[in-house]
């Protein structure tokens, strides 16, 4: 006569599964994730050497950043618009040339409903009214000194009508960053390279993390943009400008 499983062993048995599981979940959640920082990376990759395909047959010049001008790379629409006008954004940008495929303007974890969640930094041909930048502006390749240390793309996490922004002179965010991949994002560079960046410093990742419209509406004119010796800070102005504008507090 077969004997079936008495419920102590049961419980047994369905216990050690679920000590599995709490195991494996973290590993599993870390490989998801790192998977998606991958193909994050790569997106931002290929866009950077359409970025540089474009100049190349442009006389060296590069495109406009501002999504706000029908000569940039992308064109803006608004965020309540249907997907198919937002599509429109993508095909009319001066990039889809060199990148045709859609799926290569949004992170895999980017928020539902977004079409675009990268961004072009301003000093690479963007926004020219930040303090003191006149003069730091690359318009053309060649301005660009130490490309493998400028940043062109980043993961913004949604697009905007505009380029993204920093300051220069100030040791305060301007424009908010994220936190993706682990508390850091992605960043390419003008020499076609793309690097991920885990932030170091809790400040960072609490503006990454605040409500979007809370950010723009009083957050980075408050006390938490100002950001003295951070040095996530000081790292993202870097890639940015090329230098500080100012000697940094630590």
């Amino acid at each position: 006569m077969r004997k079936g499983f008495t419920l102590i062993e049961l419980l047994v048995v369905i216990a050690i599964i679920a000590l599995l599981m709490a195991i494996l979940m973290p590993a599993l959640n870390r490989a998801r994730e790192q998977g998606k920082r991958t193909v994050c990376l790569s997106n931002l990759k290929q866009l950077t050497l359409g970025w540089i395909l474009y100049a190349d047959d442009s006389d060296d010049k590069i495109v406009h950043a501002n999504t706000g001008r029908d000569d940039a790379w992308v064109r803006w629409r608004g965020r309540g618009d249907p997907e198919q006008l937002r599509m429109e954004g993508i095909r009319l940008g001066l990039l889809y040339r060199y990148c045709p495929d859609v799926k290569l303007y949004k992170c895999p974890t980017g928020i539902r409903g977004e079409i675009v969640t990268y961004t072009i930094v301003d000093a690479m041909n963007g926004y020219d009214g930040i303090p003191g930048t006149k003069n730091l502006m690359v318009y053309r390749r060649i301005q660009s000194r130490r490309p493998n240390e400028r940043a062109v793309f980043l993961d913004e996490g949604m697009l905007s009508p505009n380029s993204w922004t920093i300051w220069y002179d100030q040791e305060r965010w301007w424009d908010q960053i994220t936190a993706r991949h682990g508390d850091g994002t992605n960043f390419s560079f003008a020499d076609g390279h793309s690097e991920y960046w885990k932030w170091k410093d809790p400040r960072t990742i609490e503006i990454a993390k605040m409500d979007y419209n809370n950010w723009q509406s009083s957050g980075r004119q408050g006390n938490l943009s100002s950001n003295p010796g951070n040095p996530d800070l000081y790292r993202v102005q870097k890639a940015c400008w090329g230098e500080l504008g100012y000697i940094p507090s630590r």
